[in-house]
This record gives structure tokens, C-alpha cells and sequence, in this order.
């Protein structure tokens, strides 16, 4: 796992599985067997889409089981942090590269593009949120809408982690979306889900039930700041307050050799104050999980220590309830939070393991994309 430059006090643990999802990150060494080879046994192609509201032109490729035919079809929305169209993390792992292969020799058409700034695709990742990322994901539905070669009518969106979030976003206010799927996805508001995370991945990395409790009290009065204070300068003082009291108290195995106070202060308001974070911290999944009308497949992982499997799936099933028997929610056994067969099943395990995503995860997508869509 690449190391942080400095892990944030209010977002320690969510830096940890950020950097250990670097792209950048050499992985020469690393083996995937799932990964596929070209020649695939099926057509491919570079494409790009333009976002009408930012003018941002998103990049990415389109697979069809032949180049003749119509297919149903679903756009890949990856998840938090700045992504490739592959959904590439530390260690190489490209499990939309895979996923899309397993979907697409299944008959389904599989759209999957880079993050706005990412790869060839043009925008500001930095400066947005998941609403910003769910126009851009109606741009792509939009795209696959005016290729002649899609069954516009089964049209579909699969969503990983944040992925998920924005897919419930977008089916909530679109009624071009037939059906979702989503993947290790939030059913719990932002500092519910960080307050649960904190304390699985804590002790994953090896922090004392002391440690643990100091970053949840930190975190926590760091998160009710942003979410009760709508004035910048007024919130930022009391972040800074905050950042400072707790300098002292920081994990000494997480600090930076030789950081000032001041540096250590401003870089975690700055950690907790991005567009993306306050976003987060304050959107409840649950607002937009009502709205959706169309089917809904919600997998987790058993071992997820991201996006914890009852928590998450509990709400997701209770806010799906109007949906009338057109919801399946699945914990799977033994599967971490990118659907990979895991051991120790920790974050810093991603970049170990050879299997990318698990056979039975994939089949399980499939078999229910195929049934909705039949």
C-alpha cells in the first residue's frame, strides 16, 4: 500500500483505503488471471460523450456481444476517488475490465468511462459531488440512448460503493433507467457509515479500542461541524480549534515524521472541507433510495469493512420497501468490499490477492440483469 502523505484526523481511515487504491501505484509484479487479453471475443470500442451541463467531454469504452444485433446495456459507475474506466486500484486490479468482459460474452452491451478529469476524459474531479457525477452519468445513459445497436427500453446502471449512491440519484429523477445494481453500496448517511468503518478498519491497521474511540470523538465533532455550519470561514475556525486540540492526541503510528502543528492543522480542515466531503457527510442515500421505481439488485461482501453488509442492506431493503417485491438484497460469504475471495479480508489484503472479482459475484449480476431484461 502507497503511503499518504498525511492521514486526516477527521478522515483517517477513509485516506488509508484511498491511498491504497492508487492507480499510480507500480504493480509490474502483480499477477491477474481474471483480466482479459485481446483479442476479445466480442466488438469494442473508444468512445466519447459529451456532459451538456459542464460541456465536460467524458471518455470511455463501449463493448457489445457482436457488432450486429440490439442488446440491453449498463452504464459502470465507479467509486469514490478518482477513477479509470476499469476501476483500477492498487495492485492493478481492474474489476470493471473484468466485470465488463463477464457481462458483455453474456449478451449484455457494458458502457464504462473514465472520471470527469480522469484518463481522456476533461473536467475537475476535484471540485465535484456525487450529484455532479450522476449528470455526468445521464450523459452516458444518454449516449447509449442514440446508438442504434442498444435496446433503449433495458437500459440499465450498475454502481459500486459511491457508485451506488449516484445510481440511486440518477434512477430516482430519470426515467430512463430500467433497472440497478448496486455493489457494496451506502445505505447509511456518510458519518454513520464512517463511524462504523472506523472502528473494523482500526483494528485492521492495528489501532488500540483507545485509538479507535479517539478517532470516532474526533471524527464524529469534525463531521458535525461541517453539517451544522453553512458559513466557510466560520466553519473552518472551528475545525481549526478542533485539528489543533487534537495534534497531541493523533495516533503516533499514523503521523508524519517531523509535520509542524501548523502544516498537521491545515491539512486536515482542508481533508474534511472538499465539495465531495461535505457533500458526503451530509446526503442521506435514503432520500434518493425512495424514489427509485425500477428492479433493484443490492449485493455486499460479508467481509466488507468498508461498507458494512447488515448496516447498509437493512436500510437499503427498508427504503425499497414501495418497490413491491422488485428488490433483491445479498450478503455474499467470505467477499471483501471489491468482491474479491479474501483471507484477512482487510483493506491494505486488495492489492494481494490475484482474484479481481469472485466468479459467483459475476454470475450473480449477470443471471439477474439477464432475468430483468428478458
Amino acid at each position: 500500500m502507497k503511503n499518504a502523505k498525511l492521514l486526516s484526523v477527521f478522515t483517517v481511515l477513509t485516506a488509508i483505503f484511498l491511498s491504497s487504491c492508487n492507480p499510480q501505484e507500480n504493480t509490474s509484479q502483480n499477477k491477474h488471471p481474471q483480466e482479459p487479453q485481446k483479442p476479445y471475443p466480442y466488438y469494442s470500442e473508444d468512445v466519447e460523450f459529451t456532459n451538456s451541463k459542464t460541456g465536460d467531454v467524458l471518455a470511455g469504452t463501449l463493448t457489445l456481444p457482436e457488432k450486429t444485433g440490439a442488446y440491453p446495456a449498463v452504464v459502470l459507475i465507479t467509486g469514490s476517488g478518482p477513477h479509470n474506466r476499469d476501476e483500477e486500484v492498487s495492485g492493478g486490479h481492474k474489476p470493471f475490465l473484468v466485470l465488463a468482459d463477464h457481462l458483455t460474452k453474456k449478451g449484455i452491451a457494458v458502457l464504462r468511462f473514465d472520471d470527469r478529469g480522469v484518463g481522456k476524459s476533461t473536467g475537475d474531479f476535484a471540485k465535484a459531488t456525487s450529484m455532479d457525477f450522476a449528470d455526468d452519468v445521464e450523459s452516458a445513459v444518454g449516449y447509449l440512448k442514440s446508438r442504434k445497436k442498444i435496446e433503449v427500453s433495458k437500459i440499465g446502471l450498475i454502481g459500486h460503493s459511491e457508485g451506488g449512491t449516484i445510481a440511486t440519484i440518477v434512477a430516482g429523477r430519470s426515467q430512463d433507467i430500467d433497472f440497478i445494481t448496486l455493489l457494496a453500496a451506502p445505505g447509511i448517511r456518510g458519518d454513520s457509515l464512517m463511524s462504523i468503518q472506523i472502528g473494523l478498519v482500526g483494528n485492521s491497521i492495528g489501532l488500540s479500542q483507545s485509538e479507535i474511540s479517539q478517532a470516532r470523538e474526533m471524527s464524529s465533532a469534525a463531521y458535525k461541524v461541517v453539517q451544522s455550519t453553512g458559513n466557510p470561514k466560520e466553519r473552518n475556525a472551528k475545525l481549526t480549534v478542533l485539528a489543533e486540540n487534537a495534534f497531541q492526541n493523533f495516533p503516533k503510528k499514523l503521523m508524519p515524521a517531523n509535520i509542524t502543528k501548523a502544516q498537521f492543522v491545515s491539512e486536515q480542515v482542508a481533508a474534511v472541507t472538499t465539495p465531495w466531503w461535505i457533500f458526503f457527510l451530509k446526503y442521506d442515500p435514503v432520500s434518493s433510495l425512495t424514489k427509485v421505481t425500477c428492479p433493484v439488485l443490492a449485493l455486499n461482501g460479508g467481509r466488507d469493512v468498508q461498507v458494512t453488509p447488515k448496516e447498509n442492506l437493512t436500510a437499503i431493503a427498508n427504503s425499497l420497501r414501495n418497490l413491491n417485491g422488485k428488490v433483491t438484497t445479498r450478503e455474499m460469504p467470505g467477499l471483501n468490499h471489491f468482491f474479491q475471495e479474501c483471507d484477512e479480508c482487510t483493506m491494505q489484503e486488495y492489492a494481494k490477492l490475484e482474484q479481481t472479482f469472485s466468479p459467483k459475484a459475476l454470475d450473480e449480476i449477470s443471471t439477474w440483469v439477464l432475468e430483468i431484461t428478458r
